[in-house]
């Protein structure tokens, strides 16, 4: 399975929404780290991280931990919920990412967003295996 997570990363890393947030990927059975470093591009007007970036390293953590346990389709979000718990204006933002749930056609994650040491968000979502199949043109590879 190794290297189905590896392959998974290069795609995540592939995506051009990414090219705007550096990140890094880690991907082992069922759970999956994000991180990246906050920049000033991501803040609203009141100089802290828009909502958008919290949602974002959350449900990327979620569905790479997802992902991990379906080798040959691309999973897709159905929903995702975000309780936000406190704002960040720089350092460092890690999300934690695992499965909770698996069946054939539903997989229940949850993630966890760290500033440092301090718990600033935390989020779960469902997710369903795509009619997608994994591909090079997806960036697996």
């Amino acid at each position: 399975m190794s290297d189905h997570y590896r392959n998974l990363e290069r795609m995540y890393l592939s995506a051009p929404v990414n090219r705007s947030y550096s990140p890094t990927l880690e991907i082992s059975e069922g759970r999956a780290v994000v991180e990246f470093e906050v920049g000033e591009t991501f803040f609203h007007a009141a100089n802290a991280v828009h909502g958008a970036v919290y949602f974002k390293a959350l449900d990327d953590s979620a569905f790479f931990a997802a992902s991990s346990l379906v080798p040959d389709r691309f999973v897709v979000t159905v929903s995702f919920n975000v309780y936000f718990t406190r704002p960040v204006s720089e350092g460092t933002l890690r999300a934690e990412g695992r499965v909770v749930h698996h069946s054939k056609s539903l997989l229940v994650a949850e993630s966890v967003l760290f500033n440092g040491d301090k718990e600033v968000a935390r989020g779960s979502g469902t997710f369903v295996p795509s009619k997608i199949e994994l591909s090079e043109e997806l960036g697996y590879r």
